[in-house]
Formats: C-alpha cells, sequence, structure tokens
C-alpha cells in the first residue's frame, strides 16, 4: 500500500495531504471515501523524525485519528542529524515494517494506513494509527513492564522461524557480529580524542574483553527485533483485562538476537530484584521454545551480555549528541559493571 507518487515538495500542505489520503485510504477501505476536513497538530512524543497528530472527517461523517510521520531524510530534525549515525539510517525501514511486517500479524501494533514513497525529491511518508496509551516509562506499575516483556517474548517467537526470510530484506538492519563490534570500534575513537585518560583506560578495558561478549550474543537464538525496544518506544494502554502493549518507532528493525530488545526494555535504574521479575516476565513466556531452553540462570547470563553489547552500542552511538536530561545514563559505568561481573575483564591485555 505504497504509492509511488510525483511530490514537488517534502513538506506536506494541507491540500496535499488530503490528495494522498485520499488515495490511500481508498485502497485501504476498499470505497471511496472523500475527505471533508484535516485537522493537523505536532505530536508531543519524540521521535527523529516530525510526527503530526491528524484527525481527518470522512464524507460519512466518521473521523480517523491518524498519525503521519515525515521519513523524508530532509525532514531528519537537526538534534538525530548530528545524533543517529549515517550509517544506520534509512528511511524506508520503518514503512517496511508497517507494511510488509506488522500488517500482517495480529500483534496489537498501530494500524498501517498507508505509505508514500517519492523518489524524485527522496520524500517517504507514514500514515498509522494514533494509538492509545502512555509511553511505558511513564507507568510506575511493574506489571504494565511484565506484560510488555511478555509481549516481547511473543513477538520474537512468532518470527523465529522467519530469519533468513527477512535477513534478506536490504532495508531492515541485520545485526551481525560486524555489526556490534562497530560501536566498540567507534566508543574506542571517541575515547581517543574526547575522554580523560581515566575514561581512555576504562575504554581500553572494554575492548579488550568484547569480543569475548561478541562471541557469546551470536550463539544466541535470532528473530525479527525491533531495536529500540526502550520504554519511552512502547505504548501502554490499561484495557478491561489487561494492559495492550503498542511499540512505535520501528526505524532499527531488523534481524538479531532475541534478548538485545529485552536488555533495552530492562536498562536504566532498576533494582537487580526488579530487573529479574521483568526478565521472568519474558522467560516464562518463552518457555516451550523449541530452539533455545537456558536455566533462568543461563537466561540471564546472556541478557546481561546483551546488556553490554548495548551499553557499548550508546559509547559508540555519536561524538556531538548529548541525549535529554531525563534520557541520560552513564553508559561507560554500566559497561564496566556488566564486564566485570560476566568475568570478561579478564581479557585485559599485558599493557593494561
Amino acid at each position: 500500500m505504497t504509492q509511488l507518487l510525483e511530490i514537488l515538495e517534502p513538506n506536506a500542505s494541507t491540500e496535499e495531504l488530503r490528495s494522498v489520503l485520499e488515495q490511500l485510504l481508498s485502497e485501504h477501505f476498499k470505497s471511496d471515501p472523500r475527505i471533508v476536513r484535516i485537522d493537523r497538530r505536532p505530536s508531543q512524543y519524540h521521535s527523529s523524525f516530525p510526527i503530526e497528530e491528524l484527525d481527518v472527517e470522512v464524507d460519512d461523517g466518521s473521523i480517523l485519528h491518524l498519525i503521519f510521520k515525515n521519513l523524508s531524510d530532509e525532514a531528519l530534525l537537526e538534534e538525530a542529524r548530528s545524533a543517529k549515525p549515517r550509517l544506520i539510517r534509512n528511511p524506508r525501514r520503518e514503512i517496511e515494517v508497517y507494511e510488509h511486517i506488522l500488517s500482517l500479524e495480529a500483534l496489537g501494533t498501530a494500524k498501517f494506513y498507508g505509505a508514500v514513497t517519492a523518489e524524485k525529491t527522496q520524500t517517504h511518508w507514514l500514515f498509522i494509527e494514533e494509538a492509545p496509551g502512555l509511553e511505558l516509562y511513564q507507568i510506575g506499575e511493574l506489571s504494565a513492564w511484565q506484560e510488555a516483556a511478555r509481549w516481547l517474548a511473543r513477538m520474537h517467537a512468532r518470527f523465529a522461524s522467519r530469519v533468513s526470510e527477512l535477513k534478506s530484506n536490504a532495508n531492515l538492519l541485520n545485526r551481525d557480529e560486524n555489526f556490534y563490534q562497530m560501536w566498540m570500534l567507534r566508543a574506542e575513537e571517541f575515547a581517543r580524542f574526547d575522554s580523560s585518560p581515566e575514561q581512555r583506560l576504562q575504554v581500553e578495558k572494554l575492548v579488550a574483553g568484547f569480543d569475548k561478549a561478541v562471541e557469546r550474543i551470536m550463539k544466541l537464538p535470532r528473530t525479527f527485533i525491533h531495536g529500540e525496544f526502550f520504554a519511552s518506544n512502547v505504548l501502554v494502554e490499561d484495557g478491561a483485562d489487561r494492559w495492550r502493549v503498542c511499540p512505535v518507532d520501528w526505524e532499527m528493525a531488523g534481524t538479531g538476537p532475541a534478548l538485545m530488545d529485552l536488555a533495552a526494555l530492562v536498562s536504566g535504574k532498576w533494582s537487580a530484584d526488579e530487573k529479574e521479575a521483568i526478565a521472568s516476565a519474558y522467560y516464562s513466556a518463552m518457555a516451550g521454545s523449541e530452539t533455545w531452553q537456558p536455566t533462568f540462570a543461563e537466561f540471564l547470563n546472556a541478557l546481561d551480555h546483551c546488556q553490554l553489547a548495548l551499553a557499548v552500542q550508546w559509547l559508540g552511538w555519536s561524538r556531538d549528541w548529548i541525549p535529554p536530561i531525563e534520557h541520560r545514563h552513564d553508559w561507560l559505568n554500566e559497561a564496566m559493571q556488566l564486564a566485570d561481573s560476566l568475568g570478561l575483564m579478564k581479557y585485559r591485555s599485558v599493557a593494561d
């Protein structure tokens, strides 16, 4: 349901939106709706790209509440442009995920209404349901986090047998050994020029043992993963019988070790007991897996390796970007603690 249209400008006027949406909705609903009115406003949700909330009234009196996400490279917000490495940016990726993966599965994700790709202006527009709920980090109830973990386990299980098929999709990220080693190399380079002598020494110690961590991660079961399953990218709504979980921002989706998503979910200032409670919900939901049946202790050890890789990814993310204060975290300290607890510090070079 991706339209190839001749769009003259990367930014959308309301009239242009009306024309595009009438075509997309016609295909989606298999009818010929006429749009009477569009109310548009900037979304309060933060992303790398501009997001608008659209109230679209059609001629039968119904109103659709949509999200319009402009994924065009020119639309990338300035802060994100300096923060998000170009080597992982692909404006087609999230459109591909919604149109060809999520829309075919009953996972409770936002409904896909259509997308536009205009080659002349490199314009990429995505239209999805405005899903209800709050970002997970705003929810204090541990049960909501556990339900997010169970949702994640179910999604991973759903796609576990399709890794080869998805891996062949050039728009999706393939998290192989080189992907994780790349972040360590970038972190080492950044530390060489931008860090104190103490921090440089810490990064050098991480480098010495990181090969072992990557080797461990590469042995874990692979599946389709969100790639940034942080609490700020997960909407939850308290339903009648359970929480509805609706992950958004699939810009980093692809194939990789399943537990990398769980590592993102449990990152942050959790106590050991709270982290274990969330991890246990995932572990219980994956019970009966034919491909991997670890003990809970083995499972937690694998999760720690993934959290180490995630911390290193953030160390190698960007030289210039400083995250908002509410999202700041001492990734170097976390990486050092994890490497030490996993026994990886013993692989230091003699020079250390």
